[in-house]
């Protein structure tokens, strides 16, 4: 008699998705991606198409067919001029559909290629030491750190070797290629340092007088729930932190859910096993890439902590000119409007890095742009470009602070323009309001929450309402959201203000509650 598990019947019953992932992976497309170029994006079947070759960083989008996305891997978001110039190349080949995207993950994102410059692309970026492997779909994406790693006056930890470390060990052969569900890591190297969004986030911490990293688990945004990372109650040194990631991903590529993607998060698999036999069991991976001899010292090596760390206060914007660590340095930090980026605005900001600083700039997860080592005797010149009077290091109030997701002009879940929207509604609130400080919003065009409108000291989120009989692009709006040392998600104060009167309803919130006052009229 045969055993009952070996019944089809009886196995577990597969996603759509995983089903696709478990009849190919995507990196295996890397050596024929001039193929399927020249067979051109119609001919290739559904699942390459939409699932595939998101393991090689490439998106189908629906709402511009034949035309794609390429997410960047930019770990800790730094760039070079040298890099930035390659890419800028690349989107101004697309003519009018080309643009690229500051995301909320220090990274970019490349729109309106198309298929057949695929192999050339990713040809050009690895010559400059970039890639956009395993950027989408189910896998672990980009690595954020402190932007201001290396210069940061504050800094507890340079971030930049610990984040390039785990994308190495991730990305190396025998990493993660199959996860459940996509994951975010960070770690965190100052006070500023918040990382609670994070499926796994590092954050600075001391243990018997010595520097090292507390260690938290499980926090994501989705349309079903949202959640803050918890203590795991374990302590790590910078070095141990690639293996213990690896660690923590082979344990959710094992063990997580596959039956129900909107349950498939690993804050999930923490609450099916309980806190203490998760840490135990992510502990027992861990011990298996550390070898015999490491094992016996596990508690040695990752002690019990109480979760207590050194963040204590909202991210710092970036913006303006400060002083750096280094003595005579500058760096300039730039808004760009709602992250949004063309070729020839791509190129100039790599001209001024090399012109005016050391040929690097960072992006922050506010999609800004930091312009870092700049001396005393160039800030001025610096200052007086004319790129800096569209991208302003002192923007607005609203400006400086306004994060928004791509939008329905790429995104086909979007229910709003979300970018253009915000940008709208921001410069029309400047003009009828003065702010004591800056306020920070978070616009989102649908559910999914890219955007993070939880994290909004004002969140917004595209819905639709009805007005006047018909039904509306509008916007959900939520309020409280908190970074700081009491860290909470924004909560649900309207559940849909049409488009057409979100100006006048914001200005009263930011009236209320902000402290804004109202311009005289003119």
């Amino acid at each position: 008699m045969s055993h009952p598990t070996s019944s089809p019947a009886n196995q577990p019953r597969r996603s759509k998705i995983e089903q696709a992932k478990a009849e190919g992976c995507g990196l295996d497309l890397e050596p024929r991606l001039q193929e399927l170029a020249d067979q051109g994006w119609e001919a290739l079947d559904e699942a390459t198409l939409t699932i595939r070759l998101k393991w090689l960083g490439i998106f189908f989008r629906p709402v511009t067919p034949g035309r794609f996305m390429v997410r960047l891997r930019l770990p800790n978001g730094v760039i070079t001029a040298e890099q930035l110039e390659v890419l800028a190349e690349a989107v101004d080949r697309c003519g009018e559909e080309g643009s690229a995207d500051i995301t909320t993950r220090q990274n970019l994102q490349l729109r309106g290629l198309l298929l057949e410059d695929m192999p050339r692309l990713l040809m050009e970026m690895a010559a400059v030491g970039l890639t956009s492997r395993q950027s989408g779909h189910d896998n672990p994406r980009n690595i954020t750190g402190n932007p201001l790693a290396g210069i940061d006056p504050e800094e507890l930890v340079d971030t930049r070797p610990l984040v390039a470390a785990i994308q190495e060990r991730l990305l190396a052969a025998d990493g993660p290629r199959n996860l459940p569900r996509k994951f975010n890591v960070a770690v965190g190297g100052a006070p500023d340092s918040f990382l609670l969004h994070n499926d796994l986030a590092f954050l600075p911490a001391h243990r018997e007088g010595e520097l090292g990293f507390t260690v938290m688990v499980g926090g994501f945004f989705s349309a079903q729930r949202n959640a803050l990372a918890i203590p795991l109650g374990l302590w790590l040194r910078g070095e141990q932190l690639p293996a213990f990631t690896l660690a923590v991903l082979r344990h959710f590529e094992r063990h997580g859910n596959r039956e129900a993607r909107n349950r498939s998060r690993v804050m999930y698999l923490v609450e099916a096993l309980g806190l203490e036999p998760y840490r135990e069991a992510v502990l027992a991976t861990f011990a298996e890439l550390l070898g015999q001899e490491a094992a016996g010292r596990l508690r040695e090596l990752a002690p019990p902590h109480d979760g207590s760390h050194l963040v204590n206060r909202p991210p710092r914007s970036g913006l303006g000119v400060h002083a750096q660590r280094q003595a005579g340095l500058s760096w300039v930090g730039v808004h760009v409007p709602m992250g949004r980026l063309d070729a020839a605005l791509m190129s100039e900001l790599a001209a001024l890095s090399r012109r005016h600083g050391s040929g690097e700039l960072r992006l922050t997860e506010a999609q800004n742009v930091l312009i870092p080592n700049v001396s005393g005797e160039r800030l001025e010149a610096l200052l007086a470009e004319p790129l800096l009077q569209r991208f302003q290091p002192e923007p607005g109030a609203l400006q400086a602070e306004a994060v928004s997701c791509t939008g329905n002009r790429y995104c086909s879940f979007a229910l709003i323009p979300t970018k253009s929207t915000a940008q709208a509604v921001v410069e029309e609130l400047e003009r009828r309001l003065e702010l004591p400080h800056p306020v920070r919003s978070h616009w989102t065009g649908c559910p999914n929450a890219c955007g993070q409108p939880y994290m909004g000291e004002i969140g917004l989120m595209g819905a639709k309402a009805r007005h006047d009989g018909e039904m509306v692009e509008a916007v959900k709006i939520f309020l409280g959201g908190s970074m700081g040392s009491d860290p909470r998600l924004a909560e649900l104060h309207h559940k849909g203000v049409p488009l057409s009167q979100l100006s006048d309803v914001l200005e009263d919130l930011l009236v209320e509650r902000f402290g804004a006052r109202r311009r005289a009229a003119r």
